[in-house]
């Protein structure tokens, strides 16, 4: 359970230094952008996605089982995090969250990383394409520049209302939103090691602060951010609210340790390494258990943000821990330049990270699956939609385990997720 990063530190050189500061700061363009966005449709202030990329980001890096895992928010954490806030208060997801990162410790003193593969490979499709479609229709309202009053995470909710609002459909918004979807979708076509979102969701905003066009913006909503880290503090605590908030502490966690393996899984392959899946568990478990003591969210490993590392060049977790570092430099520095940003925009860049979520290139091997793995797959993202992620991963699992028990199989756990940092 040695974090890699104490391996890399043998042999490390100015070379590699050079190398993953490079690589560090071209995926904090990347996160900067993505942290906000993701905090704003999870419900909470945007400085709560930089909080959780800064001390989630350089403590994954530090403590994890991978050499060049990037740590942070995701978009897999939206709905159970917007969830939680609307039944909890913030202060309700903070201690959920310090609970998640308790169960990810313990999972990693028992050496539970190896358990992950048990979870059926068809439960993890369904429940990350079905997040990916509420993320994605959850953002049609900043999209359109729709005017309602706050919802919850439930779509059966959600789409009535924005129906109900379409007469303040905005086109200057819709135009913004548009814009930010194609040149993203582009770049990250053309060259997805390029901050790309960054400098689209930079330009569409400056079209609207220039052309003064009725757009909400982030100082319009929220107003202006606050500086640096706040000091930490510990969140309220009852039994009562522990016992209640137990169910998703265990769903965070959960969420957490498949959404980091499968990253670390992701980097291995494409440089050629392997990952200590317990370190990982134990790294995961300390980002989650300080991250809401400075105001953060539910901190995983990401996908698109590890694979953007290893193609801009990075080689060990020092690259890592300069992504978080860059970022506490601009919340320090220039944190008043996020005023200016345009919801549509950000709207916009979660529309393409839930595309890539989804990953569509996969439909054709999907429905070449055997019909109880496809059935398994679409029940799941069912009940993701419609109900729960509670629901939905203990249905999905308990269903999947059963059907190898009839098979008398047990599927390999040479997964093959995409990086899903490319359309």
């Amino acid at each position: 359970m040695k974090p890699k990063l104490f391996t890399t530190m043998s042999s490390y050189s100015p070379r590699l230094l050079a190398q993953d500061t490079l690589a560090g700061v071209t995926v904090a363009l990347v996160a900067l952008p993505l942290s906000i966005a993701i905090a704003i449709a999870s419900g909470a202030d945007p400085k709560a996605g930089l909080v959780t990329a800064i001390v989630g980001g350089f403590l994954i890096s530090m403590l994890g089982g991978s050499r060049v895992q990037i740590g942070g928010p995701t978009g897999a954490f939206i709905v159970v995090v917007y969830d939680v806030i609307a039944r909890f208060g913030f202060d309700g997801l903070l201690l959920g969250t310090l609970m998640a990162g308790i169960i990810l410790v313990i999972g990693g003193l028992v050496r539970a990383g190896r358990f992950i593969a048990l979870v059926p490979e068809p439960v993890i499709e369904g429940f990350t394409i079905g997040i990916a479609v509420i993320i994605a229709i959850g953002q049609l309202k900043d999209l359109l520049g729709l005017s309602f009053g706050p919802t919850s995470a439930d779509l059966i909710e959600t789409v009535p209302a924005m129906w109900n609002a379409r007469g303040s459909f905005s086109l200057s918004a819709f135009t913004v939103g548009i814009f930010s979807i194609l040149g993203i979708a582009v770049l990250r076509r053309l060259a997805p090691w390029f901050p790309g979102s960054l400098l689209v969701i930079a330009i569409a905003s400056a079209a609207v602060a220039i052309f003064a066009a009725p757009v909400e913006t982030i100082h319009s909503r929220f107003g202006a951010l606050p500086a640096g880290l706040s000091i930490p503090s510990f969140p309220p605590v009852s039994i009562e609210l522990i016992s209640n908030l137990l169910p998703s502490a265990f769903v965070i966690a959960f969420l957490a340790g498949v959404e980091s393996l499968l990253s670390a899984i992701v980097a291995d392959r494409m440089i050629g390494g392997s990952h200590r899946s317990n370190a990982e568990l134990l790294a995961q478990g300390a980002a989650n258990i300080a991250s809401p003591l400075f105001g953060g969210l539910p901190a995983t490993g990401a996908i698109a943000r590890t694979a953007t590392n290893v193609r801009a060049g990075g080689k060990t977790p020092i690259a890592g821990i300069v992504h978080a570092l860059a970022i506490l430099l601009f919340t320090i520095t220039a944190s008043s330049l996020t005023a200016y940003l345009a919801m549509p925009a950000l709207a916009g860049l979660l529309i393409v990270t839930a595309w890539t979520m989804s990953e569509p290139t996969r439909w054709r091997e999907r429905l070449s699956l055997r019909k109880s793995d496809r059935a398994l797959l679409f029940l799941t993202m069912f009940l993701t939609v419609a109900s729960d992620l509670t629901v939905a991963i203990a249905v999905g699992t308990g269903v999947g385990l059963a059907l190898r028990i009839l098979r008398r199989d047990v599927e390999p756990a040479d997964w093959t997720p995409s990086d899903r940092s490319k359309l």
